[in-house]
This record gives structure tokens, sequence and C-alpha cells, in this order.
């Protein structure tokens, strides 16, 4: 039986490296964007002609109307979800001092960035604990950031969602361990990305300075092989673990 799986902002970045690598396990992958419907339609396409299936849903993880859509038609499509890779994500419209940032910005990000997963997450765990068990080890991965613990001043609001990000691992890891559904977050670090090519030159002086013990831009498909460990059950033993994907910056040197 092919796994399905469900990755949020699964359109462009790092969602669209994890949801062609699930598509390369033979994954049924439902790829969820929310406004990008051709960049969407392309990853369903490349993950078919990977020998997978997918569907492309849009969905507003900040709204929960859209939550339940996007778990609806996952099910109705393919009869059961086995992961769920929470991975949708903004950045703020405007970097800004935290003494003068608005409520505005605040509100969009932990709507979308934290509130969004934490609410699919458990509907998608409440999908998992009614389903026939199978020889898949059902498994809820959440995407976060070293924006975890780095403060960043002129983008608190996102340090913050991220920060909630590894809660929210840690409480569903606690909870959902009796049913035998494992949690995880991947950490990633400075990933190319459409995301982070406004700060580009930024971050290529600072990787070239030594910001990384391993000195080179992370790559979607450096987060993607994470999720395929996973995916594979390579991590049976481990749960509310916390994988960095990031270049060895989490590493403290002197």
């Amino acid at each position: 039986m092919s796994q399905v799986s469900i990755v949020t902002g699964g359109s462009r970045g790092i969602g669209r490296g994890i949801a062609l690598a699930l598509g390369g396990l033979k994954h049924s992958v439902v790829v969820n964007y929310a406004s990008n419907a051709g960049a969407a339609d392309e990853v369903v396409k490349l993950i078919k002609e990977l020998g997978g299936k997918a569907l492309a849903v849009q969905a507003d993880v900040s709204s929960s109307a859209d939550r339940k859509k996007l778990v609806h038609a996952a099910v109705e499509k393919f009869g059961r979800i086995d992961m769920l890779v929470n991975n949708a994500g903004v950045a703020p419209n405007v970097r800004a001092d935290i003494l003068e940032a608005g409520e505005e910005s605040f509100d969009r990000l932990i709507n979308i960035n934290l509130k969004g997963p934490y609410f699919l997450t458990q509907l998608v765990a409440n999908q998992m604990i009614k389903q026939s068990r199978t020889d898949a080890l059902p498994a809820i991965v959440t995407v976060s950031s070293i924006s975890a613990y780095t403060a960043s001043v002129n983008r608190g609001d996102y340090c913050i969602a991220k920060a909630g990000l590894g809660m929210m691992t840690s409480l569903y890891a606690a909870r959902l361990a009796e049913y035998g559904i494992n949690v995880y977050e991947i950490r990633p670090g400075v990933i190319e990305t459409d995301m982070t090519g406004p700060v580009k030159a930024k971050y290529d002086k600072l990787i070239a300075e030594g910001m990384t013990p391993i000195a080179r831009w992370g790559q979607p498909g450096d987060i993607a092989k994470a999720i395929v460990a996973i995916a594979q059950g390579l991590l049976p033993f481990s749960t509310g673990e916390v994988i960095n994907v990031d270049g060895g910056f989490h590493l403290k040197r002197l």
C-alpha cells in the first residue's frame, strides 16, 4: 500500500524538494499550496513522472475551513494519511525593529507559521488515530528554523513563531506516542530558496566568513533527505527529536 503524505507549502522551495523526494519513494503526495496553482500542478506532474501519485490542494493553513478542506481532500482521494509535513510558512512582509514593529505583521506570522500547523496537526493526528494500522509508521514532521533559538531583532514575530513550533513538536510527541505516531522537528539553517533570495549577499558573506562549519548554502534537497529517513521508518525509537539540518550552525565554537 502506498503511503499518503501531506506537504504544506509544497509548491516551491523546501516544500517542493520534500514533495518530490516523497514522490520518489512512490508516496501518494498531497501538494498543498496557498496561491500558486501553476507551481503546484508542476510538482504534481513531476511526482507522477517519478512513479508516485499526487493531488494539488489549495488551502490557507491559517484558515480553519481550509485546514479541514485539506484533510478531507487527502482522505477522500487516498483513503488515509500516513505523514504530515508542516512546511508552509511566510517571512515578514517588512523586517522591523521589535521596538517599532506593529501587530498586523505579528498576527499574520503567528496565524500562518504557528497557529496553522498547530491545528492542522490536531486534525491529522485525530485522523491517524482512527485509521487502521498498516506497516507504515505514521509520522508528523514540522519544518522550523534556526530562528527558533537565534534572535533576529528585526523579525521577532518570525522567531517567536518558530520557537513555538519547537514546543508544539514536544507536545504532540508526548501526546501521540501511545498511538504509535512519532513526531519530529526539522530545523533548517540558511537554505537557498526564493525566500532567502533578497538576503543572498548577506549570507554569502557570512558563510564565507565561517558562519557554518560546512561552508555552503543549504539546499531544499538537504531537508528532503531528512524527511526521507523519517518516511522510511529509519528513526522508529525517536520522537520529539530535533534534527538540525544547518551545516553545523547550532554548534557552539571557540
